[in-house]
């Protein structure tokens, strides 16, 4: 069995926009697509990717995969590929697939292409583009070998309904209980109403300008009349106004959505790496010179304290 393999993200039957984001984008290079899922109890999600292109599911279940660990789920993976040689692996350029991604290059001593926009794949070798200097230019990274291997960022990618088979096969259980070295003692999901950062069409983010919580809620009234998530730049996490997981930048997350509002944020360039791929931008700072005008589609010069609500009342109308 040769074909694309795409190791989907999921927990607890929660799976992950960028898995159907993936398989779609396989879909278009017309290799058999087959989406990998790790998990305890997960065969039953078979379905969902098969209704994204994947032509095959392998289920890898047992206790040991329950929740995510490095040596399991590397020891697994090796012997798969060793058993049914796929000519690629793709991950999602996520915490998890990081990780995975990368211990998996070591054990197989083959290269990686990380945090790839675009993907083109051909026998034995794939071509995956990459942005670089914080967004200010683009590289072609050739990885060769079998697999090939890389990372996806999440949000690059269409995700296209197209109906497959999505047959069920599972393979032998090679990981053992000595191949965890790391286990979970507990999982505290953060509880919000709003989309996840990473996924949401739309992120509002608030900055330095905000000035403070009173500021950062005038930025959590718009996201939610937009049905958006919420973001915040390296000076208003650093000031403890909003919460490390919502941090967007070259330290914190990347995220792509069809409209980046930038709430009084300068446009530093490690934000700018973090959200200058976003379909449209919207910017409001007092600062005509402020960075983040460069990146923008719709700029406003002004004090979001006056400009923000005067476009919430609008909203609300």
């Amino acid at each position: 069995m040769a074909g694309t393999w795409i190791v989907v993200e999921q927990r607890d039957g929660n799976i992950r926009k960028v898995s159907y984001e993936m398989i779609s984008e396989a879909k278009k290079i017309g290799d058999e697509v087959v989406a990998v899922v790790f998990g305890k109890g997960v065969e039953g999600q078979a379905a969902e990717y098969a209704k994204y292109g994947a032509d095959k599911v392998c289920v890898v279940e047992d206790d040991v995969f329950a929740n995510y660990n490095t040596g399991a789920f590397v020891a697994q993976m090796v012997a798969m590929i060793k058993e049914y040689s796929p000519n690629a692996v793709l991950f999602a350029h996520t915490f998890n697939g990081r990780d995975f991604a990368s211990r998996l290059a070591q054990k197989l001593e083959q290269g990686l292409a990380t945090d790839a926009i675009a993907i083109q794949l051909s026998a034995g070798k794939g071509i995956f583009t990459r942005s670089i200097y914080a967004g200010k230019a683009l590289a072609k990274v050739e990885v060769t070998g079998s697999p090939v291997l890389a990372t996806v960022r999440p949000g690059v990618c269409e995700v296209v309904p197209g109906a497959a088979a999505g047959a069920v096969f599972k393979p032998a259980i090679a990981a053992t209980a000595a191949d965890v070295y790391q286990t979970v003692k507990s999982f505290v999901p953060t509880v919000s109403a709003r989309p996840e950062l990473t996924e949401a069409a739309v992120v509002v983010s608030g900055g330095r300008g905000c000035k403070g919580p009173d500021g950062i809620k005038i930025v959590e009234q718009l996201a939610d009349l937009l049905g958006a998530a919420l973001g915040g730049s390296r000076a208003s996490i650093d000031s403890g106004w909003l919460g490390h997981e919502l941090q967007v930048g070259q330290t914190g997350k990347v995220v792509n959505p069809n409209l980046y509002v930038a709430c009084g944020i300068s446009g530093a360039i490690q934000h700018l790496a973090g959200m200058s791929s976003s379909k449209y931008i919207a910017a409001v700072n007092t600062d005509t010179e402020a960075p983040i005008f460069n990146v923008s589609d719709f700029g406003v010069v002004g004090d979001l304290f006056k400009v923000v609500p005067m476009l919430v009342d609008n909203l609300k109308k």
